[in-house]
């Protein structure tokens, strides 16, 4: 009904009054949006559903007289609404065969009372009211929604809010925006269809004008003179044409200048290549209609109207029918012998002479034959084949080693060799160009078909799991110049990847190996020219050695991100789970590897799951990891369990994967693997343990099947990887008292603490003041540190290290602190100046720790005037306006014991401006814990009369009773204390019970907690001085628990319950009386 759907309509004469829509599915799919836009508007939106059209909409309907009951006035066969507008015109009138309808709501009630009709109603309507919107909003409307169409309707919003419209045109705004809104869900909705349709797609189009600009230029020995896009930019989904028209399922707009013609301007769409009316550049709106027949592909479009053009191509196609027709064994030895050479050029130092096009050295004498050649090829490819793969066959070469090139550099190449390797991939692109052109070509055999659908399952992965790794745009580089001589080897050798035989492909995949697999400039080139589709498609054949080589080039590709992305598009995950099934255990060793490498992002996680990938990982474990003695079989079955727990350490950063794992039977297998001596089989194995111990479930196995003794031995391990994995992994369990007395039982705090001498290594150092930090929880575990001077080592690491460092040590100090001897050293060591200054961090986890810390050192006098004197207070104070839940109720409890034990906090904290109302206003907080902390602070302040004076001007008093309705016992605590402090100033004790405070206060005397009890026995004794507030009491039936509390052990509790029943009955006695005086009177 906007201008994106105006554009996204197909009409059968565009300029015509009397166009029709032409049924077609996306017409079809548009009326279905309108219908249940316009069929829910009433509901969804009443009050614009009344807003009166400044025209009538009016259209033949198939509607009778008969088709309308209620609310309508029925005379013969013409019809009328009971509503009308403020002229007294009907809202919906019906004078056969035409309706007039003047608003949405009975718009929506002609569509529901239209039944199997409503779509024919509104193709109709759409058809005869060919601009909508003027007649709904007004002309002026319809233009701002014009001219605005690419907008955002904020602008009309605003500019109507500064004119100070009325109400009507304030509603026409909003349906100004929701027609908007709805534009851009239609076509999104449209997109998605076509996107799900298309024949052709931008990457082809892409891929074909690319080539074409290659040979653009040169006069006429060129296929053109120039070949541009008319748009620069280009959307996420690789269209250039603008939104609406690729509703219409144009992809962009070329404009080519032939050598022999005029300049052409061409439409890349799904359904094909046509030419347009002439679009020059962005933003034309004339042009777009088609001028010509429609094409397959580019190159056919400009055969047909260039005959230069089709000369050169066709000369192409002659020499390729040529080499078509050659015997595939002539084909294979050719193949033989190019690769031959190209691996001989990698190795052999090159004698002096001339670098052929081809890769030969051209020496000047001494040239061998034809036939010597190709008997050394076979003779030497044999047996490099043979050493590769016997090699690889042995366990220990399973695991990835530097190829053979980092020890062999090729020489530099000569500005001769680029310009030939330029020239000869010229010319190969340009004989392949006609055949790759078509759209059903298939370059080569091997190229992977499309895997099975992906098993249905909602993508949802941890909430807590970040995304390892962000989408990084492929970068090619901008000219050739700058591709390094390995680029255009790696691309011949996948040339014969795809056109070789089974000896070919082998030798091929061997040669690819030699290269550095690792420079990015090789794994572009293998992706460039397709040779990831073959090498994946090469993990379905049966031949082993093919796997191999390819197994062993993706797991070395894989490491980068987006190469890992692309083998996941491929469906590659799938093909590399179903070898983990194999019985060569080779090849489940490079799967499982190369699964490792893949799974660094959630997407491929989740296929590893949903292909049954973490059965067949966990299944891999099974083996017997600490014999005195190993066969080569067993050593194999090793080596295939430390692949098998690389990959799962990657999957198991998924929470779904986490609890597959455990469904699986990982976890007993991953505790055998704990007690082996091999050190690269324990890193895969206790990274995996770490990762997994943020499931209680995990935490509760690995304390149950006696894993913390194991953890415990290896920190004193000498591989610090090792160490940091077991620190990480105590971090991450001692959640659980029970493990960090397994911890000490084990005698694994004194390696901890040696740990901390490890201060170069930043991750290790962060695994372990982690792990002695949640060790302190517990005290004893405290006494210990103590013993291996930990407290020292720790405060010497307040400075000069990382935010995940600091959160940890500080965290430990905190624990440290609850014991009062060690407060008194951390101010002797230095550490308070340090801990004040981290109060400005920005890091909330670092701020949550810190002001704890900060909060228990502030008990002891001493430590609280360092505090007070480097501005503390008041920095404590600040941190209340953080947005973080944790650190205003940290804050505030390190607030309530630097204010009991500053020497003037009074009067500091009436020198802040604004803290008083920040306080008041947290009290409104959703978040029990900050509004537990925040009433023990104001029990705090408040015993300042002072204090309590600002905070009662400032609404305490009835913030606090909206908080008496709270179930939780831990706020209940605080809450009655604050009202019991509270309560000591002029006449709040009225104030609390004139906001219903004190009937919720008489409910805690129910609670099992006995500082519940006692706080609210307080609160009420205060409240009961006022004479309203017993009776409520009374009523409430407050005094027989009152009285059963007087019995108590708590002698403080003993006496406000006393004082509450004493206040009570004095109220009692004294009306009492005044009843007998009445009475006697």
């Amino acid at each position: 009904m906007g201008i994106s759907l105006t554009r996204a309509a197909q009409w059968t004469m565009v300029s015509s009054s009397t166009a029709k829509l032409v049924s077609t599915p996306m017409n079809e799919s548009l009326l279905k949006e309108i219908l249940h836009f316009v069929e829910h508007f009433r509901s969804q939106y009443p009050q614009e559903a009344e807003h009166v059209f400044e025209e009538p909409l009016q259209w033949s309907t198939t509607l009778v007289a008969s088709d309308f009951k209620t609310d309508y006035d029925i005379s013969d066969s013409d019809v009328q609404s009971h509503e009308r507008d403020s002229e007294g015109h009907p809202l919906l009138q019906l004078s056969p065969p035409t309706v007039y309808v003047r608003s949405f709501s009975q718009l929506s009630k002609l569509l529901h009372l239209a039944h199997d009709k409503k779509l024919a109603e509104v193709r109709a309507c759409l058809e005869e009211n060919r601009e909508p919107l003027v007649k709904i909003l007004g002309r002026s409307f319809a233009s701002d929604l014009v001219i605005e169409a690419h907008d955002d309707a904020v602008s009309v919003v605003d500019r109507t809010k500064e004119e100070g419209l009325s109400k009507d045109l304030e509603v026409k705004v909003k349906l100004f925006q929701l027609f908007q809104d709805m534009d851009k869900q239609i076509l999104d909705t449209l997109l998605k269809d076509i996107s799900e349709q298309v024949r052709l797609n931008p990457k082809a189009v892409k891929n074909e004008v690319e080539i074409l600009q290659v040979f653009c230029g040169g006069g006429d020995k060129g296929l053109l003179k120039s070949l541009r896009y008319t748009s620069d930019f280009e959307f996420s989904n690789g269209y250039r044409a603008p939104l609406w028209r690729q509703v219409q399922g144009d992809i962009c707009y070329l404009v080519i200048e032939p050598c022999d013609t005029e300049t052409l301007h061409i439409t890349c769409s799904t359904a094909g290549i046509f030419l347009n009316g002439g679009i020059k550049q962005e933003g034309e709106e004339n042009g777009y209609e088609q001028t010509s027949d429609t094409y397959e592909d580019l190159v056919t479009l400009l055969k047909s109207r260039s005959p230069h053009f089709a000369e050169k191509i066709n000369q192409q196609d002659s020499a390729v029918q040529e080499l078509s027709t050659k015997k595939e064994k002539t084909v294979n030895e050719q193949l033989q012998l190019e690769l031959h050479t190209t691996r001989r050029n990698i190795y052999e130092p090159r004698p002096s002479g001339i670098l052929s096009t081809c890769g030969k050295t051209e020496e000047n004498k001494g040239h061998k034959s034809s036939e010597e050649e190709k008997k050394s090829l076979r003779q030497g490819a044999k047996s490099k084949i043979k050493a590769e793969f016997s090699a690889s066959s042995s366990p220990g070469h399973m695991s990835s080693q530097k190829r053979k090139t980092e020890e062999n550099k090729t020489l530099k190449s000569s500005e001769d060799e680029h310009k030939n390797l330029r020239q000869r991939a010229k010319s190969k692109t340009k004989a392949e160009l006609s055949a790759s052109s078509s759209p059903g070509h298939v370059s080569s055999q091997k190229l992977k078909t499309s895997a099975g659908a992906l098993p249905g399952e909602p993508f949802s992965e941890s909430s807590t799991e970040s995304e390892e790794e962000e989408e990084q745009p492929y970068r090619h580089p901008e000219t050739n110049t700058d591709l390094p001589s390995e680029y255009w080897q790696i691309q011949k050798l996948v040339k014969y990847l795809k056109d070789g035989d089974q000896i070919v492909t082998v030798h091929t995949l061997c040669a690819m190996m030699d290269f550095n697999l690792m420079q990015e400039s090789c794994q572009m080139a293998i992706q460039d020219t397709g040779g990831l589709k073959v090498l994946l498609n090469l993990l379905d054949t049966d031949e082993h050695k093919c796997k191999i080589g390819s197994l062993k080039i993706l797991r070395t590709i894989s490491h980068n991100s987006q190469i890992r992305r692309v083998i996941v598009d491929m469906r590659g995950v799938q093909s590399i789970v179903k070898i983990l099934d194999s019985p060569v255990k080779e090849l489940k060793a490079l799967a499982a590897e190369t699964i490792a490498n893949v799974a660094k992002f959630r997407r491929a996680r989740r296929n590893v799951r949903l292909y049954g990938g973490i059965n067949k990982l966990v299944k891999l474990l099974d083996c017997l990891p600490n014999l005195a003695s190993l066969t080569p079989s067993q050593e194999e079955d090793i080596e295939v369990a430390c692949c098998g727990a690389l990959a799962l350490w990657s999957c198991s950063r998924s929470t779904k994967n986490k609890k597959a794992i455990r469904k699986a039977g990982g976890i007993p297998l991953l505790g055998r693997l704990l007690k082996s001596p091999l050190q690269k089989m324990l890193i895969p194995v206790v990274g995996t343990l770490q990762e997994c111990a943020s499931e209680e479930s995990y935490r509760t196995d690995i304390q149950t099947l006696g894993m913390i003794k194991d953890l415990v031995r290896n920190l004193s391990s000498d591989n610090d990887e090792l160490q940091m994995h077991c620190a990480s992994a105590i971090f991450k369990c001692a959640e659980d008292k029970q493990t960090r007395d397994l911890v000490r039982k084990y005698k694994g705090l004194q390696p901890l603490v040696s740990l901390l001498h490890k201060a170069d290594n930043k991750q290790l150092l962060a695994a372990a003041t982690g792990a002695i930090w949640k060790c302190s929880i517990s005290q004893e575990n405290v006494t210990k540190f103590q013993e291996y001077k930990a407290l020292e080592i720790l405060v010497s690491l307040l400075t000069d290290q990382p935010e995940e460092v600091l959160v940890n040590v500080v965290g430990a100090l905190g624990e440290f602190a609850q014991i009062p001897a060690n407060k008194a050293a951390i101010r002797e060591f230095g550490g308070i100046k340090p801990l004040v200054k981290l109060l400005t961090s920005p890091n909330q986890a670092l701020l949550v720790n810190v002001t704890k810390a900060v909060g228990a050192c502030a008990t002891n006098k001493d430590n609280m005037v360092i505090i007070d004197q480097l501005d503390g207070i008041r920095l404590v104070w600040s941190l209340l306006k953080n947005p973080s839940a944790d650190v205003q109720s940290s804050a505030a409890w390190a607030l309530c014991a630097c204010t009991e034990n500053a020497e003037d906090a009074g009067e500091t904290a009436r020198s802040l401006i604004g803290g008083f109302q920040l306080i008041v206003k947290l009290l409104s907080s959703t978040n029990n814990e900050v509004l537990a902390s925040i009433c023990a602070a104001i029990c705090k302040i408040a015993k300042d009369e002072e204090n309590l004076a600002i905070l009662t001007d400032f609404g305490v008093v009835p913030s606090l009773a909206k908080l008496t309705n709270t179930t939780d016992d831990r706020l209940r605590h605080h809450l009655a204390d604050a009202i019991a402090q509270c309560c000591m100033w002029g006449s709040n004790r009225a104030s609390f019970g004139e906001a219903g405070a004190v009937a919720p206060l008489v409910r805690y005397l129910k609670s099992k907690e006995g500082s519940v009890q006692r706080s609210t026995a307080m609160a009420l004794y205060q409240l009961s001085r006022n004479p309203n507030n017993c009776i409520t009491m009374h009523e409430k039936e407050v005094v027989q628990p009152l009285i059963h509390m007087m019995g108590s052990d708590d002698e403080e509790l003993q006496e406000a319950a006393a004082g509450c029943v004493r206040s009570i009955r004095l109220l009692y006695m004294a009306n009492r009386n005044a009843e007998l005086f009445t009475f006697r009177n």
